[in-house]
């Protein structure tokens, strides 16, 4: 069998295979739901890869035509397809949850908030999350650790100034193996909270995960590839609004039907891009599915701030007599 030769840095974190298990705890959730919906509005507009911000080549995901970037030259057409999310999607979006009352988590990319200082104004009125997505939309892998402290600071006060206040959570997406310990380290340096951090997949319930060589943990609140607009421009993704519609409606009947049988209510996030179901013909499909929602009993939509303060309350961090030991010091 062969062994891995690889020697954990100051930046990693263990994997965790034990969740829940067969009889996950009751955390207790407000109004005994059945079901706790969170949608999240990704703002990249403007901040994503093109000449005109610095960068060598234009964007190549989450757009209309992923051509091969265009490098050392501006794409004028990718361009537009981002500007369609600020000009028109996210002012779409924000009127269908005033119809229905709901609250979003935005994942806010700091460039693009401070390009249209509209926006955070408008998600500030309407009472929505304000989340960090960093200060730029692009691969932070190739960043060295200082280069993407140096942003994570960069986003904090950038959306401290656009906001008011520093963010609380944290979704990178392109994230580095270095980012989750550097937002930790950033937040504790800032003495600001940090609430939780969405970059795991790994179940349907929030989850703590202890930072090495501390006595301290993070809140992990799950984020979703699959219930994701996003994947209308992936090949494994949506080929028509119906089947994203669907694929959501499957995901919440299996989560409520769950829900009810075991008396404590999973999560279900509905990602969203201003310029994707922001788009007129896909947008029918959020509609339908905020109606299919509104239909039924015990469904909470709640923002990852609400459901994190909750579980902190009800499921908080035990220290260890001893920190978790992995990896070498700073």
């Amino acid at each position: 069998m062969a062994s891995s030769n690889y020697v954990p840095t100051y930046y990693d974190f263990p994997r965790e295979y034990r969740g829940y298990g067969e009889n996950p705890p009751d955390f207790k959730w407000p109004g005994n739901p059945k079901i706790i919906i969170n949608f999240v509005v990704n703002y990249e507009e403007g901040a994503e890869c093109s000449i005109e911000n610095g960068d060598p080549a234009s964007e190549q995901y989450i757009w209309e035509l992923p051509y091969v970037p265009k490098v050392g030259k501006r794409s004028y057409d990718c361009e537009s397809d981002f500007e369609y999310g600020s000009r028109a999607g996210v002012w779409r979006l924000l009127r269908l949850f005033r119809k229905h009352g709901y609250k979003f988590t935005t994942f806010a990319v700091g460039k693009a908030f401070e390009l249209l200082p509209d926006v955070p104004a408008a998600i500030k009125r309407d009472g929505h999350e304000i989340a960090s997505h960093c200060y730029r939309w692009w691969d932070y892998s190739k960043c060295t650790p200082e280069e993407e402290k140096a942003l994570i600071i960069k986003n904090m006060e950038s959306l401290k100034e656009t906001t008011g206040a520093y963010p609380k959570g944290w979704y990178y997406a392109r994230l580095s193996q270095h980012t989750r310990r550097l937002v930790y380290d950033v937040h504790k340096e800032l003495n600001a909270p940090l609430l939780w951090i969405a970059d795991a997949y790994a179940d349907d319930y929030p989850y703590w995960t202890p930072v090495p060589r501390t006595k301290d943990a993070i809140l992990m609140v799950p984020y979703s590839y699959d219930c994701n607009d996003a994947r209308f421009h992936m090949p494994t993704g949506w080929s028509s609004t119906d089947d994203f519609y669907n694929h959501l409606q499957y995901a919440f009947d299996t989560l409520y039907e769950e829900g009810a049988e075991n008396g404590c209510a999973k999560m279900m996030t509905v990602a969203l891009h201003t310029r994707v179901v922001g788009k007129p013909g896909r947008f029918q499909a959020l509609v339908k599915f905020m109606d299919y929602i509104k239909q039924k009993e015990g469904v909470w939509v709640a923002t990852r701030e609400e459901i994190a303060n909750h579980f902190n309350k009800v499921n908080p961090w035990v220290e260890p007599a001893e920190p978790l030991k992995y990896g070498p010091e700073a």
